[in-house]
């Protein structure tokens, strides 16, 4: 019995062990939520905006990788630099304290909806913020489907919807006049 009890409680041990290991790896390699932000927080087309990334975000002067995703994200320009792919990206280096100094990032002049700007680096998962574009008016983007091809979309679902009724109530008949 004694022999069973060492095994449990050795087992209870390197499971915690198990567990724990993934834990506290975590926690020196990601930084806290919110470590990057993006100021202002909305903007309209074209707009610029700040980001930047808190102390130790990053380990001091390396390079970091800032992204910008997001509908035309391509057009954006980081800093100065205007990139050609299908996502923006441009390379920085982190502070002595591991911050990244703020980067103007322009958005296309024909942006809409939310952009996510993200920052990694080799040692670091770093942060990401996002940024919502609105209209030039001030007003969020419409989104979503509009009511005529909503309504189309309708019809053709009944259309299935009956044809398939149609075809129960012809299997019904048949089987029917089969077993007369």
């Amino acid at each position: 019995m004694r022999a069973s009890i060492r095994v449990l409680v050795a087992t209870v041990i390197a499971g915690a062990a198990a567990l724990a290991a993934p834990a506290a790896h975590a926690a020196t390699i990601y930084p806290p939520t919110g470590s990057c932000v993006v100021d202002p927080t909305t903007t309209t087309p074209g707009g610029t905006v700040a980001f930047s990334c808190a102390a130790e975000t990053f380990s001091p002067n390396e390079q970091v990788t800032i992204t910008v995703t997001g509908e035309n994200g391509a057009a954006a320009e980081i800093g100065f630099v205007r990139t050609a792919i299908a996502t923006a990206s441009a390379d920085a280096t982190s502070t002595a304290d591991g911050s990244l100094a703020s980067i103007d990032i322009t958005l296309p002049s024909d942006a809409r909806g939310t952009y996510n700007i993200a920052a990694v680096s080799p040692t670091s998962a770093g942060g990401t913020a996002a940024v919502t574009v609105t209209s030039a008016d001030g007003s969020l983007p419409t989104t979503g489907l509009d009511s005529a091809a909503l309504t189309w979309l309708w019809v053709a679902g009944g259309a299935l919807v009956v044809a398939g009724a149609a075809l129960g109530v012809v299997a019904v008949v048949r089987r029917r006049r089969d077993l007369r």
